[in-house]
């Protein structure tokens, strides 16, 4: 009787085949649960806009999410002329104003808020002194991840969203 090399044995050559598809099976299950977190973290990812607008009179800040999921803003830092504000009025000379909260809220996929909106005939000389304004946020998705913004729309990606009580716009 010839002996058989054991990885040539029938049974041996069914078990390597099981222990490979085995394996095969697992990374794509890891894989296939990688992607669907992707997935998941995609569909809710909030992408926060700051713009101004100055139309038919009216001078407008606004904060846009054209993103799919919620932005939670966890503060806004607003400079005037490169010194920290905490209130819009600190602006001088800053014509009648209409205002909302802007910071610490919870900004909806697809919704906008005017955080400053100026209607009076003054509103057109505000242009000028808007080149002295910078406007920050820092919003996080509900998965934890946050990213910093400012008027230039380029999203850079944070650790988490800290700021100094004394630079945190409180409006």
């Amino acid at each position: 009787m010839q002996k058989t090399v054991w990885y040539k044995a029938p049974e041996m050559i069914i078990a390597l085949s099981a222990l490979l598809i085995s394996v095969v099976t697992a990374v794509v299950g890891i894989y296939s649960a990688y992607i669907d977190r992707s997935y998941a973290r995609a569909a809710v990812w909030p992408r926060i806009e700051i713009y101004r607008s100055f139309n038919n009179g009216v001078f407008e800040y606004g904060v846009m999410n054209s993103g799919n999921g919620p932005a939670l803003i966890q503060y806004a830092h607003v400079t005037y002329k490169g010194e920290p504000i905490q209130y819009w009025n600190q602006i001088p000379d800053i014509p009648d104003f209409v205002q909302s909260h802007l910071s610490t809220r919870i900004l909806s996929s697809q919704n906008t808020i005017i955080p400053l909106s100026i209607g009076t005939e003054k509103a057109a000389g505000f242009v000028a002194v808007d080149s002295d304004i910078d406007i920050q946020l820092c919003y996080c998705s509900i998965y934890e991840e946050c990213w910093l913004i400012s008027r230039v729309n380029a999203a850079e990606t944070v650790e988490s969203c800290e700021i100094s009580p004394e630079k945190s716009f409180l409006q």
